[in-house]
C-alpha cells in the first residue's frame, strides 16, 4: 500500500540483482511472490525509461569517470545505498552524492559507498523527505528527456571545443 517505502531496490544490468532491506522486510513481511512480481515490474519500468530516455543510444559508461548521483532527499538510504555499489561494480573513478536533505545517521552510512556527500540540511528529528519541500510532484518523463538532450548537446560542444 506504500509505494514509496523502500524495502529493497532492483539493479538493471547483465544479471539484475534483487537488494531487500531486512530490516523492511520485518516490517513489512511481504510474500515471495509479490516480491517476485514488484522485482518484474521494476525490471519492465528500468527497460521502458531506458527505451524512452535514450532510444537507440547506448548508456553512458561510468568507468573511470567522476560521477554525481543526485537523489531528492533520503530517508533510509536503502536505494541509493544500492546505486552507488552498482557504480562502484562499474568502476567509477569519483563517486559524489548531492541531496537537499537526510538523516545523519543515514549519511554517516552511506559515507562508506562514496568519495564526497554534499547535502544541504541534516534537521533533527527527522521526519519525511517530502515535508521539505514545497511541490515534492515526482520529475516527469518529459523533463527528463529535456534535460538529457540540453546535456547532450553541453557535452557535444565541449568535445569541439577541447577537439580545437
Amino acid at each position: 500500500g506504500h509505494s514509496e517505502y523502500g524495502i529493497g531496490a532492483v539493479v538493471d544490468g547483465e544479471n539484475p540483482q534483487l537488494v531487500l532491506n531486512e530490516e523492511a522486510m520485518a516490517l513489512v513481511q511481504p510474500s515471495d511472490d509479490y516480491i517476485e512480481a514488484e522485482k518484474r515490474r521494476q525490471l519492465l519500468e528500468i527497460e521502458r525509461r531506458r527505451s524512452l530516455y535514450l532510444g537507440s543510444r547506448p548508456a553512458a559508461s561510468v568507468l573511470g569517470r567522476t560521477v554525481i548521483v543526485v537523489d531528492d532527499g533520503i530517508a533510509t538510504g536503502g536505494t541509493v545505498r544500492v546505486a552507488l555499489k552498482a557504480l562502484r561494480k562499474d568502476r567509477a573513478a569519483h563517486v559524489v552524492l548531492a541531496v537537499p536533505v537526510a538523516p545523519r545517521d543515514t549519511l554517516d552510512l552511506i559515507k562508506a559507498d562514496v568519495d564526497e556527500v554534499v547535502c544541504l540540511a541534516t534537521p533533527e528529528p527527522f521526519v519525511a523527505v517530502g515535508r521539505y519541500y514545497e511541490d515534492f510532484a515526482q520529475t516527469t518523463d518529459a523533463e527528463v528527456i529535456r534535460l538529457l538532450r540540453e546535456a547532450e548537446q553541453f557535452e557535444s560542444k565541449s568535445s569541439m571545443r577541447s577537439a580545437n
